[in-house]
């Protein structure tokens, strides 16, 4: 299982809903979370590794979640600006200003209906990660400025992953 990395397509098209929980879906699923914590991360959607659907894990430090057809149902009012890496985005790290508390809706692997009120670190892995989904990346998110100091980082990303592509 390999992380996709910035520049590539599938990371920035919207990815499609899970008609169905299957075997092999709970086996990607079973597979993503020691793919995360090999990488050092806290979260890995379904784009990264390569595959345009509506699911991620995550850990937090409170649990992991492996998440289905997420929604977010609603948003507190109070934000807070925190910094953010991520897996695809690798070496960059910037502030991002996300919303502290969310409510939550997906399915579990059984295929159980969640609710769950998240806020501080696990509401901001969960909106991280549900950006995936939607072809958004964390420098998506950036301040212009921030934006322009990775700008070159940003670009280096993008042209291996297009060397990548050509070699496929």
């Amino acid at each position: 299982m390999r992380v996709y990395i910035y520049g590539e397509k599938i990371l920035a098209d919207t990815a499609a809903p899970v008609e169905s929980i299957t075997p092999e879906l709970c086996s990607l699923l079973d597979e993503m979370v020691p793919c995360m914590r090999n990488s050092r991360g806290v979260g890995l959607a379904a784009p990264q590794i390569g595959v345009s659907q509506r699911f991620f894990v995550m850990d937090a430090g409170d649990k992991v979640r492996k998440v289905i057809n997420p929604e977010i149902i609603s948003t507190g009012n109070s934000t807070v600006e925190m910094e953010e890496g991520c897996l695809s985005v690798p070496g960059i790290h910037k502030k991002v200003r996300r919303p502290k508390r969310i409510v939550v809706r997906y399915q579990n692997e059984a295929g159980e209906t969640v609710e769950e009120d998240l806020k501080d670190y696990p509401a901001r892995v969960f909106q991280h990660e549900f950006d995936h989904l939607d072809g958004v990346l964390f420098v998506d998110r950036i301040t212009p400025i921030a934006r322009k100091l990775v700008s070159r980082d940003l670009e280096r990303l993008a042209a291996s992953a297009a060397l990548r592509e050509e070699t496929k």
